[in-house]
């Protein structure tokens, strides 16, 4: 008999301003604002929390980000190659960034407007 204990539903990433990284991440993962208060931001798909995506609170923090994060974010286009997703996330503001990668890589790595880093990566997944 196999049990699942738990399942990941939200994402928390700390950050100077949540507004910007909401809309910045709005738009690469076409999310929307489900909730918010004084200090931080929930976005997450638009059927809401609880579905078969966690959802992302973005909380403020004066805090600065220190070296390179220890858990990152992996995207995957749906609807259109690597090379076109790549130019469609540095035009809603990500930037290439070198965590000391060869360039052999089949991923891209780029940072968020807040320098957050994530990848791109070359497989194309099916839309939920």
């Amino acid at each position: 008999m196999s049990t699942v204990a738990c399942r990941i539903s939200e994402l928390v990433l700390n950050c100077h301003d949540p507004e910007r990284l909401a809309r910045f991440w709005c738009e690469v993962l076409d999310f929307v604002e489900l909730d918010r208060d004084e200090d931080s931001i929930e976005i997450g798909p638009r059927e809401g929390f609880g579905g078969p995506q966690p959802t992302i609170t973005l909380s403020r923090t004066d805090e600065p980000k220190n070296g390179v994060l220890r858990l990152h974010f992996d995207v995957n286009a749906t609807d259109r190659d690597q090379d076109a997703e790549l130019e469609r996330l540095l035009a809603a503001g990500a930037r290439p960034v070198d965590i000391g990668q060869t360039g052999k890589e089949s991923w891209h790595v780029l940072a968020d407007p807040e320098g957050n880093e994530f990848c791109l990566l070359k497989s194309r997944l099916n839309p939920l």
